[in-house]
């Protein structure tokens, strides 16, 4: 069901906007049917699948098996001249971002542009189009095929501890495979605090840098605990320095179903990345 992380600093100044995949002047509407209440259905959670401490998160976030359930997730990201908007279907990865200057788009076998503004994107489309979705979709995420789990060492801010769990990857796994995440929670309310990650998309060979988000709110919806505020700051090796920039999710939903294929598929204009 799953591409996996491939992140970096990357914070656009993005605003909300598509065109069908038919017919160029006519806006994509997206599917508006949400789940009622669907997250306080009575499920097993699978604690023999995961160790225990991310279980705890997962569980602290709505449980990853009721997560896994859903079709499709909905956010829009603010922007002062227009939110961007994020529509990702969670078993296939397939994702539509929507701005005025352009429509982004991934239809499962290729990532797709198109521009109405030149340059309107200065990241390319097979990094972009799952970027955001993924700082937003922590923890559930981290319980991706594929992946290893190891406590590390805590992270301290403001003196106040957040036990570690680094993620990595299997060989082979996703695009950027070398990458490596680090999840910290609050052991009072075990709710992702942090998010520690490195980078390889570009360079393609492993780092030890790493880049934090502060997961600093949360918003409830339909029994699952989503971002509502991400901060980025800047660290000297594991010691965090100061704010840098944040970013406010707005009109978030999650879909029992996924949008129709056709949703994904690239508009008359738009170009295929290569």
């Amino acid at each position: 069901m799953k591409n996996y992380l491939s992140i970096a600093v990357v914070f656009l100044a993005l605003v909300s906007c598509k065109q069908n995949a038919e017919t160029t002047d006519t806006k994509t509407e997206t599917p508006t049917e949400t789940i009622t209440d669907y997250a306080k259905e009575t499920l097993d959670v699978s604690t023999t699948v995961y160790p225990e401490n991310i279980t705890k998160v997962f569980n602290a976030h709505g449980s990853i098996d009721k997560w896994n359930k859903l079709g499709a997730v909905v956010f829009e990201i603010e922007k002062p001249d227009g939110n961007e908007k994020t529509t990702t279907a969670l078993k296939s990865r397939k994702s539509l971002i929507e701005t005025k200057d352009y429509t982004l788009g991934y239809n499962g076998k290729y990532a797709w542009l198109d521009e109405r503004k030149e340059k309107a994107l200065s990241s390319p489309p097979k990094f972009y189009y799952n970027l955001m979705f993924y700082f937003y979709a922590m923890p559930f995420v981290l319980g991706d095929d594929g992946i290893t789990y190891e406590n590390v060492a805590p992270l301290t801010f403001e003196g106040k501890t957040y036990p570690g769990i680094k993620i990595s990857y299997e060989k082979g796994v996703g695009e950027s495979p070398d990458d490596e995440y680090i999840l910290y929670y609050d052991q009072d309310t075990n709710k992702m605090a942090w998010l520690g990650y490195t980078v390889t998309y570009f360079s393609k060979e492993k780092s030890t840098e790493y880049s934090f988000i502060r997961y600093t709110d949360w918003q409830t919806v339909n029994g699952f605990v989503l971002p509502k505020t991400l901060e980025w700051y800047k660290a000297d090796g594991f010691k965090i320095g100061e704010k840098r920039n944040a970013m406010n999710f707005v009109n978030v939903s999650v879909l029992k179903t996924a949008p129709n294929d056709s949703f994904f598929e690239k508009t008359e204009n738009g170009v295929v990345s290569e």
